[in-house]
C-alpha cells in the first residue's frame, strides 16, 4: 500500500461540481448493507492511501436523503445510480459493497458494461452468496413492525443503542424495509460474465452465507477470481476492516497504475488467498 494515507471524501450523489485536479487517480465507489449509510465508509479514509478517492454512496431513505422515497426495485435503483455517476467514470474506478451493496454492487457494474462499455478495474462483493443462488423463501418486508423487528434482531446488524431506542427505531425501520424489499424481490437473469477481477471477501461465522456460496462470486467473470476469509459473523467488516482495507488496496494497486516512487514494489499474492 502507498505510504501516504488519507483518501478524498465525495458522498454521491454529488452536489457540488467534480473537481478539475489530476489526484486521485482511482475512485473507489462504495455501497453498504441493509439500513447502512455513508457512514459506514467514512472511517476508512484515514486508511486509504492518497490515490483514492472514497466514494460512498447514500441511497434514498437516510443521511442527506432522509425525506426521498427511492426506487423499490434493484433495476430502477441500478438506473439511478448509473446516472448519478456518470459524470465520474473518466478515471478508474474500483466499486466495493457488503451485503446487500454486493448484489447492487454486481447489478451496477454489469449496467457500466452493458449500456456505458465501461467495468470496474475490480469488483469487491462481501458478505454476499452468489446472485445465481439468492433464494427468498419468506419475505420479511412485508411483516408486522413488531415482527419485522424481531426478525431485524436475529440479522445481528442493528446496534444495540439503536434497537433499545423508540425513536431510533422508528427512524431505521422503514430504511429497513425498504433495502429488505430491494433484497427480496431481486431477481436473478443470466447475462454474459464480466470481465473484470471480482475477489470476495465472506466470514467464518457467518450465519447468512455460506463460504461455498461465497466461493461461487467466481462464476460471474471470466476474468481474476480470490476470496478471503475473514474472522467474525455476517457482520465482520467492522471487527476486520484493517485486512480488508489492506487487501482492497493491494488489489487496486495490482490491477491499476497507481504505484509513485514511495510506493514499494509488491509481488501479487496466489489468487484464492
Amino acid at each position: 500500500m502507498a505510504n501516504s494515507l488519507g483518501a478524498a471524501i465525495s458522498v454521491f450523489p454529488r452536489n457540488d461540481v467534480p473537481r478539475s485536479s489530476p489526484a486521485p487517480k482511482v475512485r473507489l465507489f462504495c455501497f453498504p448493507s441493509a439500513g447502512g449509510g455513508v457512514q459506514s465508509f467514512t472511517r476508512w479514509a484515514a486508511s486509504l492511501p492518497r490515490y483514492l478517492e472514497l466514494c460512498p454512496f447514500e441511497l434514498p431513505g437516510r443521511g442527506t436523503r432522509l425525506r426521498e422515497a427511492g426506487p423499490r426495485r434493484m433495476r430502477e435503483l441500478i438506473s439511478a445510480i448509473a446516472a448519478a455517476i456518470s459524470g465520474s467514470l473518466d478515471r478508474p474506478f474500483a466499486i466495493f459493497g457488503h451485503s446487500l451493496g454486493a448484489l447492487i454492487g454486481f447489478e451496477l457494474t454489469r449496467y457500466l458494461k452493458t449500456n456505458v462499455h465501461k467495468e470496474p478495474s475490480q469488483l469487491f462483493v462481501s458478505g454476499s452468496r452468489a446472485p445465481h443462488l439468492l433464494r427468498t423463501e419468506m419475505p420479511s418486508y412485508t411483516l408486522p413492525d413488531e415482527e419485522f423487528q424481531r426478525r431485524i434482531v436475529r440479522f445481528n446488524g442493528t446496534p444495540r443503542e439503536i434497537l433499545e431506542h423508540q425513536e431510533l427505531m422508528s427512524l431505521m425501520l422503514p430504511i429497513l424495509r425498504a433495502d429488505l424489499e430491494l433484497f427480496e424481490t431481486y431477481t436473478y437473469r443470466d447475462e454474459p460474465r464480466l470481465s473484470c477481477p471480482i475477489r470476495a471477501f465472506a466470514a467464518l461465522q457467518d450465519p447468512m452465507v455460506p463460504l461455498d456460496d461465497a466461493r461461487q462470486w467466481n462464476c460471474h467473470t471470466s476474468g481474476a477470481f480470490s476470496i478471503s476469509v475473514l474472522p467474525g459473523d455476517h457482520f465482520f467488516v467492522a471487527n476486520s476492516e484493517r485486512q480488508l482495507i489492506s487487501t482492497l488496496c493491494e488489489d487496486i494497486e495490482f490491477v491499476t497504475p497507481v504505484r509513485t516512487a514511495s510506493s514499494p514494489s509488491r509481488v501479487r499474492r496466489t489468487m484464492g488467498s
